[in-house]
């Protein structure tokens, strides 16, 4: 029996991929380097700081910049990772129907905390999450199972009893390890070259309300 309800951020409930992509365009402009246009930035914001170095420098994590890289990014994301940064249409009337059946909802994301502590209190959600786990929070981020099981120790009910949503395959990985169920939210950041029909999840849905149904 399903007793709460566990969300990825980026591209499951908030809609960061603006902010991500000027963060990144920003970096690019300082390297003389032509911006990234939104639509080869939206299917890669998922992957966050390391995905979007890739995606706009064209290298690997074994280039010898790329960390530099990375921690710019970071820096130049701190200064606007609320700006443009709205929840997908119907998550608060999803999390109204989630509270409705007197369930608990909460977050598990792997954006940093330096971020995650403070977009969430600013994001307008109908109701506060009972928990929320960053990718540093237990010092490893998702697909590594800690995440999930940190989540459910956290809110004090056990990971077969929590379904867990996400837009990325290690959200279905991190969730199937540990015996939730898991959905994949399809209006998320996923790519063309992505297989999420491969990704094994429980459930697929294309709107937030969708997943009423299923609780």
């Amino acid at each position: 029996m399903i007793q709460a309800v566990l969300f990825d951020l980026d591209g499951t409930l908030a809609d960061t991929a603006r902010d991500l992509g000027a963060a990144l365009n920003r970096l690019l402009a300082e390297e003389g380097l032509p911006p990234q246009p939104y639509s080869a930035i939206r299917p890669i914001a998922s992957h966050g700081a390391r995905g979007l170095v890739s995606l706009g420098f064209g290298i690997d994590r074994e280039h010898p910049r790329f960390e530099e890289y990375r921690l710019r990014f970071l820096d130049h994301y701190e200064h606007s990772f609320a700006d443009e940064t709205v929840l997908f249409d119907g998550i608060n009337s999803m999390l109204d129907g989630i509270a409705a059946k007197g369930l608990t909802w909460g977050i598990i994301t792997n954006k940093p905390m330096r971020f995650t502590d403070r977009l969430v209190p600013a994001l307008p959600f109908a109701s506060r999450p009972a928990v929320t786990v960053s990718g540093d929070t237990v010092g490893v981020p998702k697909p590594n199972p800690a995440p999930m099981l940190h989540a459910a120790s956290q809110i004090g009910i056990a990971p077969q009893h929590c379904l867990y949503v996400g837009d990325a395959e290690r959200d279905i990985q991190a969730g199937r390890v540990v015996g939730m169920k898991t959905v994949l939210a399809n209006w998320g950041y996923i790519s063309e070259q992505d297989q999420p029909e491969q990704w094994g999840a429980d459930i697929s849905i294309n709107h937030p309300l969708e997943l009423l149904q299923h609780l």
